[in-house]
């Protein structure tokens, strides 16, 4: 991987989690990365325990990037996000909140906790995959220490609208 970027360009492929209860979710995120063409490899995860679980297992080597969806049973991604943040192993691992909130509430409380970007889950195929294109052409410094005003990266960022 390049040291400034995720980059998509690598030859060796991206590691991703995603936590997201939603199935359809996850398959469609599974498409628009192929769409994206970025190469990864993609873990997907039913609720935050089972991220969790899979983020501890000493069999498993540590993700490029955390995908997180904020409502999920038994585990919220809030609370992933806490206990990413504050364990020295995985803390500095960008983390993508990618949900339907759009709560100012749910945006300043995972900016407050370290999340890396918040992505409100698009409406289409193409802006979802417009995203992807966008996150893994990111500067990592942008990704890092994400400026408020950089928080937020939404469909309509992505489309010019």
């Amino acid at each position: 991987m390049e040291e400034n970027k995720i980059s998509a360009d690598s030859n060796e492929p991206i590691k991703i989690i995603m936590a997201d209860d939603d199935h359809d979710d996850q398959e469609m995120f599974q498409e628009a990365v192929d769409e994206a063409k970025v190469p990864v490899d993609l873990t997907m995860v039913d609720n935050g325990q089972q991220l969790m679980d899979n983020l501890h297992d000493p069999e498993e080597a540590n993700p490029d990037i955390i995908f997180l969806d904020i409502n999920m049973p038994v585990k919220n991604g809030k609370q992933c996000l806490e206990e990413i943040k504050k364990d020295d192993d995985l803390k500095d691992i960008p983390t993508v909140m990618y949900t339907t909130s759009t709560h100012p509430t749910d945006i300043e409380e995972t900016f407050e906790s370290g999340a890396n970007l918040y992505v409100p889950k698009p409406n289409s195929f193409q802006g979802l995959v417009l995203i992807i294109k966008k996150i893994f052409s990111m500067d990592l410094k942008e990704i890092f220490k994400p400026m408020r005003r950089h928080f937020i990266l939404s469909e309509k960022d992505v489309k010019g609208n």
